[in-house]
């Protein structure tokens, strides 16, 4: 065997090694990114999608948010208008978190059926705009 088959050969193994890592890294670290309705289409089709990381996007139900402060703990309910999940975060919540507020929750839907969060990011409620010039 030449030196330039030999080459190519090795080429041919890196490349295929690190096609391989990357792909495997995507897949264990890769997220879904749902609706509340999309998320309980893919619970009734497959019963073990359940403890898979996820993003749902959705809109707090108003009156339900719980906070306790002591626990820092906030319980709180996401739907997008015709599926509902409960939704339990540990931490402090963004300070734009209000009642009806647009959020993506980052966390596990678990087999109670509640969503238990690592993350909630909320939508601003307003637009930042520059001040307008007194005429």
């Amino acid at each position: 065997m030449n030196a330039g088959a030999k080459f190519a050969a090795g080429a041919v193994l890196i490349v295929g090694a690190v096609g391989y890592l990357m792909a495997s890294g995507v897949k264990q670290t890769g997220q879904f990114f749902l609706t509340p309705s999309e998320l309980s289409q893919r619970v009734a089709a497959d019963p073990s999608f359940y403890n898979l990381g996820m993003k749902v996007g959705a809109r707090v139900v108003p009156g339900s948010v719980a906070r306790d402060p002591a626990a820092q703990t906030l319980r709180f309910q996401i739907t997008d208008g015709s599926a509902r999940y409960p939704v339990v975060f540990h931490g402090l919540p963004p300070d734009t978190f209000t009642d009806s507020v647009e959020v993506v929750v980052e966390g596990r839907l678990q087999r109670d059926g509640v969503i238990y969060a690592t993350d909630v990011l909320a939508k601003c409620g307003s637009r930042y705009e520059a001040v307008p010039k007194a005429a």
